[in-house]
């Protein structure tokens, strides 16, 4: 494809040789052989896996250094990932509580003020200065309902383990109790009084399937706090949460990513350990989500009869569904995405065409009014049932997120900006279009395209396009301060919407999951060839790019269609997906993808599968694997068996189409990744699509 250098510059045009070591497995009658099972084990079991790793990691630094935009690239991108942001606030107590990253600070700071703007606000912890390392990370926190108490996890070099710890202000002092959970702890919820919350954790850190739920009571041995749930199996996780009352704890059971089951019981029942649990929805096949509890009435929202989403109330003393009344109707033509109660009103966020609406209604779903919003974008919303303020962050391709205060009790709404960062580009420049294609089946699939304005349309521009089609995560518009250095420099940088995502809610999940996976890549190939036809770009231009399992959708894409791209992202991706369900937490996902132990399912995963689905003397294109060595989803074995797979079968020009891996020794799925080393991988893989779309110059 393009390059824009010479090829002599570079220091290690041929990537180190990767030996076979044939391994065969009997799938049901099948034999499938694996060559590179030999790279599975991770490097502090391997001596040879870190071996062969060094040498990567030599060959990836060799081609790219030597870039000749790298360093401007670099320059433009600082600044801009350095702007400061915020978190939505929350009121507890007399106090607004908030995360906010300043400049340089690797991690966010969780602030309190207490009064107005005008009022300096409080540091809470930071995890910069407790270590300035950058690589602990706090991955969660909620201070009780009177602001004296304040619960968080803390997690190192991303392997999400989170540990949770409690601190308690007094005399104006925050500092840290005796109560310490490990163990990747979950937070479910303070009590009103702030002496006790719902957690769940591991109940063994080596087994991702051991999670139990329970109650703790503050000062009391975590070993004797009463047991709530347990998990019992892999695929399905326990969870359950306090709400706005300490009548009830609503409990549940999830079983991936389309269904769970719901209960209740009462929170005395619960602190004394009592089982005397109500059934809400067993077995019935969709989701239900507790959203507040009013007295004794739970209002959730569920996909059941509504694959778009209704809003539900449900009297726990009678919670039979035929007794359930629906408050807020599902709408043909937007999904419910949000839900949160305030003192006097209901806020939804609708979500149409992979976009943001938020409108307010009475308990009983009254229609209010809607809140006006500053354009195409997403949004987000924070309240409770104490009073009528609400904070609402929005943030869009060309608009960086900025939280907004609204007090619901005036009408007409007027959001006022509490917080908006600077930001060093010219982003009325940049103009963000809906754009829509159809895929094999006659699908309609949207993308967002995002491109400076008056760019000509001539197949001649770079072009990135990214996706992910899975589990029901809705791409959205976000600011993106990587991509702004790429647009200016002509680029065009393009999200699909794909099935599988929850765009356009449960049926659109379901379409691209299980045996139906195979939309999604069909989606992802129809909007790269509209770009192609509408001449946004051309192949010999055209970058595919995603992550986790977008980077599963990179790299089925680089295997079923490799005439399409000019390069590839596979960021911390699924690869061979007969072996994944044995590997950390994998088995969770056995309810998105299937199993290969299910004959059905091997027929269809090996059917994709992009470790099995390579073939040699194929012209590949140019493709940056990437994984993290302390990742506790997604296992570094995927990355690291592709990258080997792809350098032993393409028959491209090794020099100009490389095959890489980076594989970040200090860091796991990209959660809690400090900005320095965020900064460092933007500019990495930027540099990397720049020069194979031809926009490094």
């Amino acid at each position: 494809m393009l390059t824009t250098i010479a090829l002599a510059s570079l220091a290690l045009a041929v990537p180190p040789q990767t030996p076979a070591k044939p391994v065969t497995d009997d799938y049901a009658g099948t034999k499938v052989t694996d060559d590179y099972r030999w790279l599975e084990p991770l490097e502090k079991d391997s001596p040879e896996v870190k071996a062969w790793t060094d040498a990567q990691l030599a060959h990836l630094r060799g081609t790219l250094d030597p870039l000749r935009c790298r360093e401007d690239l670099r320059a433009k991108l600082t600044p801009l990932m350095q702007i400061t942001s915020w978190g939505v606030p929350v009121i507890r107590g007399p106090g607004y509580f908030y995360s906010q990253r300043d400049g340089k600070m690797n991690q966010p700071a969780v602030y309190v003020r207490e009064g107005g703007a005008n009022v300096p606000a409080r540091v809470v912890i930071d995890m910069n200065v407790v270590d300035t390392t950058g690589l602990t990370s706090i991955d969660w926190w909620t201070p009780s309902w009177q602001g004296s108490k304040f619960a968080y996890g803390t997690s190192k070099s991303g392997d999400e383990m989170s540990v949770l710890k409690v601190m308690h202000l007094e005399a104006g002092t925050w500092s840290h109790l005796k109560d310490e959970i490990p163990g990747k702890v979950s937070f479910g919820g303070w009590n009103q009084w702030g002496d006790g919350f719902v957690y769940s954790r591991l109940a063994d850190p080596k087994d991702p399937y051991s999670r139990v739920v329970a109650f703790h009571k503050i000062g009391e041995p975590v070993e004797k706090d009463p047991v709530i749930i347990r998990q019992s199996k892999p695929s399905e996780v326990p969870f359950a949460g306090l709400t706005g009352e300490d009548r009830w704890v609503v409990i549940g059971m999830t079983r991936g990513w389309s269904e769970n089951d719901l209960w209740a019981a009462k929170l005395d029942d619960v602190r004394n350990g009592r089982e005397a649990r109500v059934a809400v929805a067993v077995g019935r096949g969709a989701q239900f989500t507790p959203v507040e509890v009013v007295g004794d009435t739970l209002y959730m929202t569920t996909t059941l009869g509504s694959p778009n989403v209704r809003l539900v109330a449900v009297d726990l003393n009678n919670p039979s569904e035929a007794s359930w009344r629906t408050v807020i109707a599902e709408r043909p033509d937007a999904v419910m995405s949000e839900v949160e109660f305030g003192k006097d009103e209901v806020i939804v966020v609708w979500q149409k065409d992979a976009h943001d609406s938020v409108h307010t209604y009475r308990y009983d779903g009254t229609k209010v009014a809607e809140v006006p919003l500053p354009g195409i974008g997403s949004a987000s919303v924070a309240c409770d049932r104490k009073h009528t303020e609400m904070f609402l962050s929005f943030a869009s391709y060309n608009s960086p997120r900025t939280v907004y205060r609204c007090d619901l009790f005036w009408k007409p709404y007027k959001p006022e900006v509490w917080a908006r960062p600077e930001v060093p580009a010219k982003l009325d420049e940049i103009e963000v279009t809906q754009v829509r294609a159809a895929s094999k089946d006659g699908t309609q699939v949207p993308a967002f395209v995002v491109m400076k304005r008056g760019t000509r349309l001539d197949g001649n521009n770079p072009c990135v396009l990214y996706g992910y089609g899975g589990f029901d995560v809705s791409l959205t518009p976000e600011f993106m301060p990587d991509i702004v250095p790429f647009i200016e420099k002509g680029g065009i940088y393009v999200v699909a919407n794909l099935r599988g995502g929850g765009e356009y809610g449960d049926s659109w999940h379901k379409a691209g999951m299980l045996q139906s996976k195979q939309n999604v890549f069909d989606d992802l190939y129809a909007v790269a060839e509209r770009l192609v036809a509408d001449k946004y770009t051309s192949s010999a231009r055209l970058a595919v790019m995603g992550g986790s399992n977008g980077g599963l959708l990179t790299a089925v894409a680089v295997t079923q269609r490799p005439e399409l791209w000019s390069a590839a992202i596979s960021a911390v991706p699924l690869c061979d997906m007969l072996r994944y369900q044995d590997f950390l937490l994998a088995r969770y996902w056995v309810p998105e993808y299937g199993s290969s132990e299910d004959a059905s399912a091997f027929k269809w995963l090996s059917a994709y599968s992009p470790y099995h689905n390579s073939r040699k003397g194929t012209k590949y294109p140019a493709v940056m694997f990437t994984a993290g060595e302390n990742d506790s989803r997604v296992h570094p074995l995927h990355a690291r068996k592709m990258a080997a797979m792809l350098q032993a079968c393409t028959a491209s020009d090794m020099a100009a189409e490389p095959i890489l891996l980076y594989v970040d020794r200090d860091a796991g799925h990209g959660a809690g990744k400090p900005l320095a080393k965020r900064i460092d991988e933007r500019v990495d893989q930027w540099s990397f699509l720049m020069w194979q779309t031809g926009a490094c110059n």
